[in-house]
Order: C-alpha cells, then structure tokens, then sequence
C-alpha cells in the first residue's frame, strides 16, 4: 500500500474516483429529469389526479435513479421512464379506489381541438373506451396522448414493434366497434363521436 507521503492510500483513491463517479451519477439523472420530467407529468396527469400524478411521478424518477444503469442512453430513456411510469401507476391504482371515473377523466382531458363539439361527442368516445380492455385502452392513448410510434409503444409495453403494430391495430378495430355499438345505442342521426375520434388518431387506418 501506498506511504502516506508518497501519494494518495488505495483507500483514498477509492474514495476520490467513488467521488467522481458519483457526480457522473448526479450530472445523468439531473439531466434525465430535466429532460423528460414535464413528459412524465402529462402521461400521469391525463391517467389520474393531479396529487397522484406528482406521486407518481416521484416514485417513477425515484426507480430511475435507483436503476440509472439500466436507463438507456439514446430516445429510449423517455420509453423506459414511461414503462416505469405505467407500472407505478397501475399499482397505484390497485392500492386506491380511482377518485374520477373514466368517463369525467377523459372529457378533462380531451384536447381543446377536438371538444369544439357537444359533449355527447366526447362521452360516446369515453363509453366506447370504456368498453375495451385496459390494455386495449393503454394502447390507443399512448398513441393519442402521448403521441408515440409503434416502435416506441413496443419500448414501453415490452413486446416487438411488429406485435405493437398487431394490438394497436387490433384496438383501433374494437375502438371503432364499440363506439358504433354506442352509437346505436343513442339513436343519433350522426355518429357521435366521429370527429373526436378522427382527432386522437384512434380511428381505423387502412
């Protein structure tokens, strides 16, 4: 071992580049939030209240900050932070009762452009996603919301981007199922519904 006076201990060099790799760690994760946070705030806020969307943001950049090392460098960091974000909040939800039903939560958070129409249009759209899977739901938001490709959507779910394709597609034909179902329901002369969901990309592509 190194003399006193001849140079830093081996202790001290432990120390010093533990240092060093520690501020490394701060400089990341300070830039990984700065980044992504305001991202994570929008995907929780339109799932839940605000207070727990704070809570879940904290727990979710908490579980990065523990697992920095798994955090993908590259665009992948936000599809990571939003699996793990997904994940949190649906412990979340098996911990508490939802303080909103869906139907109150989507007419919130439909985007201005596409509530320019009577409400009913945006509670058929609720009914209908009312009608899917939560899984089926989570697909289609995350294209309508959050504004994510297939390949991205594949990062988040954790499946192939060619299975993503597969379940959104499959979504999009139970989306447009249920909302004629709804449709019907109401008797209305045109669908309700229609321009909203042309609006948040949930429609049928061909």
């Amino acid at each position: 071992m190194l003399r006193r006076d001849e140079g830093l201990t081996l202790t001290e060099g432990r120390v010093l580049a533990g240092t060093s790799r520690d501020t490394n760690r701060e400089h990341r994760f300070t830039a990984l939030y700065g980044t992504h946070y305001h991202r994570i705030l929008g995907y929780a806020r339109r799932r839940c209240s605000t207070d727990d969307a704070i809570d879940v943001v904290a727990e979710t950049f908490t579980v990065a900050w523990r697992r920095l090392d798994d955090v993908p460098q590259d665009e992948r960091a936000l599809y990571w932070l939003y699996a793990t974000a997904r994940r949190v909040l649906a412990n979340h939800r098996r911990g508490e009762r939802r303080r909103a039903n869906l139907i109150d939560a989507l007419e919130s958070e439909v985007p201005v452009a596409a509530s320019h129409g009577p409400s009913t249009e945006a509670r058929s759209v609720a009914a209908a996603l009312a009608q899917l899977r939560e899984d089926e739901r989570e697909l289609l938001l995350l294209v309508a919301w959050e504004g994510l490709e297939p390949a991205a959507i594949a990062e988040v779910v954790r499946c192939s981007a060619n299975a993503a394709r597969i379940r959104i597609h499959r979504a999009r034909r139970r989306f447009a199922h249920a909302l004629a179902a709804v449709d019907a329901d109401v008797k209305r002369d045109a669908r309700p519904g229609h321009a909203v969901s042309t609006t948040l990309g949930l429609e049928e592509r061909r």
